[in-house]
């Protein structure tokens, strides 16, 4: 969708939406970076190796991720982009819900006992 917005536009409109830094790093090619130009890192993904803990991060990135396209799409005045945004927007709501349903079925395997045999030979 990025590429495709700013894929026809003119040096003009680039230095009109202020991305003359971002065209003079990296013309109009794809470069994963937050709204204030920092590039995105591994580091942002928290993973502890706890299914409970993961899970509560995975819960939160999908909220964090659905509020954002909440705020793209009060920021958009194209109706092709809003349109999008709101169905990636639905995707997230979506995932969190898996992810709920998932979280429940771990609390429910963690809270029944669980007998290990071990075979004598």
């Amino acid at each position: 969708m990025v590429y495709n917005l700013v894929r026809d536009a003119s040096i003009k409109e680039i230095k009109a939406a202020g991305m003359e830094g971002y065209y003079a790093d990296h013309d109009k090619a794809l470069y994963f970076v937050n709204g204030d130009g920092v590039p995105w890192t591994a580091s942002y993904i928290q993973s502890k190796g706890d299914p409970i803990a993961d899970l509560n991060e995975d819960l939160a990135a999908e909220q964090k991720a659905r509020a954002t396209y909440e705020y793209l799409i009060q920021l958009s005045d194209d109706p092709g982009v809003t349109k999008t945004l709101r169905w990636l927007r639905e995707r997230e709501i979506v995932h969190y819900q898996r992810f709920g349903e998932t979280l429940d079925h771990i609390y429910d395997y963690y809270s029944k006992d669980h007998y290990y045999f071990m075979d004598g030979k």
